[in-house]
């Protein structure tokens, strides 16, 4: 596995190295010594999955709160997907900063999203599956989240109309 730093601090882009043959190829998602290797959190108590069913759909801006603070991996397993990180880190030299990659199946791109940055994404195609691996269990009174399309981060979303969630389009504006 390849960790690729993003313009965010502690946050990954992670790429496979796969081994082909005939039968198509083999590859690590996921290896707790590379991880720890890295200084990387290493166990993952949750896996989710969302499944989309249609192109635009958005998820997010999502983070918890501390002490239930999480990290994650998040990975396209079908369809395609733009998928967003805000910096939302008080002490960050890039507070308010966005980072956004795009990640399907054929790219075999994965995020690693530390603590204090919100995440979400946009599906660029119908039926998008999502994996999540999560640092910590939920915690839905400690669950938050900033506005999608909050002008102080001016993330540049694939399409303004999004098939979004009553609770995920009422999120407020951010308030550093």
């Amino acid at each position: 596995m390849i960790f690729e730093p993003l313009a965010l601090a502690g946050a990954f882009r992670l790429r496979l190295e796969p081994s082909h043959d005939k039968r198509g190829f083999f590859a690590r998602s996921f290896c707790r010594d590379e991880f720890a290797q890295m200084k990387l959190p290493t166990d993952y108590p949750q896996l989710n999955i969302s499944h989309n069913a249609r192109r635009h759909t958005v998820r997010g801006m999502h983070f918890q709160l501390p002490p239930h603070a999480e990290v994650k991996i998040v990975r396209c397993v079908r369809g395609a997907m733009f998928d967003v990180l805000v910096d939302l880190r008080p002490e960050s030299p890039t507070l308010g900063s966005w980072v956004g990659e795009t990640l399907t199946p054929d790219n075999g791109l994965a995020l690693f999203v530390p603590e204090g940055l919100a995440h979400g994404f946009q599906t660029l195609a119908d039926d998008t599956d999502v994996l999540y691996q999560m640092g910590s269990a939920f915690v839905s009174g400690r669950s938050q989240g900033v506005r999608w399309d909050d002008p102080a981060f001016g993330v540049a979303w694939p399409s303004r109309e999004p098939i979004i969630s009553e609770r995920d389009a009422a999120y407020p504006d951010w308030k550093p």
